[in-house]
């Protein structure tokens, strides 16, 4: 019998990755997603490359009615993988309000649904933003949770300690926080890729400003006490991270978690400034790319990049495929883009 997992936000750029790794271990995916920043179109792809179209829902997980009339529909999963958020760092700082109505009550009814209908493993999208700014690096899941620097990140942390509140009273309840650092590149296949409708996220607008799509790329700050000057971040190949959710279900399905929640870093271990990136795109490409030193963005911090020596021993993932790789399908993803 298949095991069902419930991926939220499965048409968004991790979440459409993260559906092709489960159907291609034999999961039953159903996904649902209200499409505010992504499109029908990617159900195709993940068929294209899996043979299998996933069952989708349009849904708005903050309506807690639309929420629990799904369930009364769609039974018996054995998993809910939540990735359903807003993401947008400095969208959240101008605009905080759209960023905790929608990532904290869609949580929550959610949670409300998966305590009713005994549902019990959870899958949580979090992200390297609750360390806060931190000059602790690299980063361990040991370091404390800290204020964040915007929102956005303010969200996930307290999305943790919802799920951490939440098993207090479902004693059933095993929850695993995968703590992103920053997810590039596309599947590479190159049927599915980062498509965003809004984005603060460094690569696809190198991509988008290199394909003409927009002016010139603007680097924010390049006074951060970092070796260029620039922001440092820890990359990782979303496929990479992707397997890590695979990894982490079957942790839960097979009880060999340590306690009812976790949290792993998923990183490379090392960190990359922005010139640095773009300098490397450049090489791996042969594309120049136009960009220009503006002043910082409220909400960024000058540095981080993760320890995930946790990840590797006690969640048995590791990243794999390269910068590098993930530079060079991005541009080919971005390519193909432009000619749809």
């Amino acid at each position: 019998m298949k095991k069902k997992v419930l991926i939220t936000g499965g048409t968004g750029y991790i979440g459409s990755h993260t559906a092709v790794e489960f159907i291609n271990s034999g999961y039953e995916v159903v996904i649902v997603d209200n499409l505010s920043n992504s499109d029908l179109n990617v159900l195709e792809g993940i068929e294209k490359i899996t043979g299998t179209k996933p069952v989708f829902y349009k849904l708005d997980l903050t309506k807690d009615e639309e929420v629990e009339e799904f369930f009364e529909i769609e039974k018996g999963f054995d998993v809910i993988i939540h990735f359903a958020a807003f993401k947008a760092v400095g969208e959240s700082v101008e605009k905080p309000l759209k960023y905790y109505k929608n990532n904290l009550f869609s949580l929550i009814n959610l949670l409300v649904e998966a305590n009713k209908h005994n549902i019990n493993n959870i899958i949580f999208s979090s992200s390297c933003a609750v360390y806060g700014d931190t000059s602790d690096l690299p980063v361990t899941e040991r370091h404390p949770v800290l204020k964040t620097t915007s929102p956005y990140g303010n969200t996930k942390k307290i999305a943790e300690e919802i799920l951490q509140d939440n098993i207090k009273v479902n004693k059933k309840m095993q929850v695993i926080a995968l703590r992103y650092f920053n997810p590039i590149g596309s599947h590479p296949s190159l049927h599915i890729g980062e498509k965003p409708v809004v984005t603060n996220n460094i690569l696809p607008l190198i991509t988008q400003t290199v394909a003409g799509l927009r002016g010139q790329l603007k680097v924010f700050g390049n006074d951060y006490d970092t070796p260029d000057g620039t922001p440092v971040r820890d990359y990782i190949h979303v496929v990479d991270v992707a397997k890590a959710h695979l990894v982490a279900a079957e942790r839960l399905l097979k009880n060999k978690n340590k306690s009812a929640f976790e949290a792993f870093n998923l990183g490379i271990g090392r960190g990359i400034s922005v010139l640095e990136l773009i300098k490397m795109f450049e090489e791996v490409t042969g594309q120049k790319v136009d960009y220009k030193i503006t002043g910082r963005r409220e909400g960024d911090v000058a540095e981080i990049w993760a320890d995930p020596t946790l990840a590797n021993t006690e969640l048995g993932w590791k990243a794999e495929l390269s910068i590098k790789e993930a530079l060079q399908s991005a541009w080919e993803w971005q390519k193909i883009l432009l000619n749809k």
